[in-house]
């Protein structure tokens, strides 16, 4: 059985890769040829929790198991992938960056699926571990002539900005009028951009939540939107805040799985992705990394 590290999940998984890999994903879950298994956590009374979650895809099954602790700012992933013939253990990754590529890849498949074909400004909500893989994968699908960046920290939005080619702007309000494609990738609580700063037209990626009780976008913009696209509606019903805290209707027929939407909608549609981050992307991830290793 192979270990495959972090570095060597960089050197062999590019942004183009991981967002094709992403589509290939998606197509998938359409036909009925890939399974998720949502997430589920073991929470202790020492405030740390014990993730998991798994999928299937093509000729491999996996699982990304991760304990995180918010008060002393730990977290350590690890992906299990397997033969799914023969159940056989294939290899094991460290798989922090693993999980980082692959959501910025889902937004980008959603991105280049749902965004303007013209989209030349994009602002980025955050400039932590997720932003970076949001904002490569953002480049690869669409030529950005403006990109915008506000983080509560003026030092890491700066220092970020100078890293990434991007201009770092002094308020969020700043950062999203304008833009046609608006990124959030925050650990915020409550919402950090307001409706009234998004005009028709206009994507939303809101990656930073994936618990109940959390949320990036405000309840009238989501029940503004003409088309909210989820990573899986089932994962979402569990731990989309964004759509939770907005009180959703779940039958609500502009409300979608990804792998469910062919096209951008007529017109200037309001568009949001809502991504929760799937263990079967993991699987498709890892197993792409697998075989060029073996």
């Amino acid at each position: 059985m192979l270990f495959i590290s972090e570095e060597q999940v960089r050197e062999n998984l590019p942004m183009p890769e991981a967002i094709r890999l992403m589509r290939e994903t998606f197509q998938s879950l359409r036909a009925g040829t890939a399974l998720n298994q949502p997430r589920r956590r073991l929470y202790l009374p020492t405030g740390t929790v014990l993730h998991s979650m798994a999928g299937a895809f093509g000729k491999y099954l996996g699982t990304k198991v991760y304990a995180a602790n918010p008060r002393h700012g730990a977290a350590y992933f690890f992906f299990l992938l397997f033969d799914a013939e023969t159940a056989r253990p294939l290899a094991t990754f460290d798989a922090n960056h693993l999980g980082q590529i692959r959501t910025g890849a889902a937004s980008g498949y959603a991105t280049d699926l749902l965004a303007s074909p013209d989209a030349s400004t994009l602002a980025v909500i955050g400039t932590g571990f997720q932003a970076r893989t949001q904002l490569e994968a953002m480049r690869e699908v669409r030529s950005f002539r403006d990109i915008r960046v506000w983080s509560r920290s003026e030092k890491n939005r700066y220092n970020f900005a100078v890293e990434t080619g991007t201009r770092a702007v002094e308020t969020a309000r700043e950062a999203v009028e304008g833009a046609a494609v608006v990124v959030t990738a925050t650990w915020a609580k409550d919402p950090v951009i307001e409706n009234a700063w998004i005009a028709p037209g206009v994507h939303v990626n809101a990656m930073g939540s994936n618990q109940a009780q959390r949320r990036e976008l405000p309840s009238d913009l989501v029940h503004r939107a003409d088309l909210i696209a989820v990573d899986s509606k089932e994962v979402g019903m569990i731990e989309s805040g964004d759509l939770l805290l907005a009180g959703v209707d779940w039958n609500d027929p502009r409300i979608k799985d990804l792998a469910q939407v062919d096209k951008r909608p007529p017109g200037s549609p309001l568009t949001i992705f809502k991504s929760n981050g799937l263990g079967v992307e993991d699987v498709a991830a890892a197993a792409y990394v697998y075989e060029k290793l073996a």
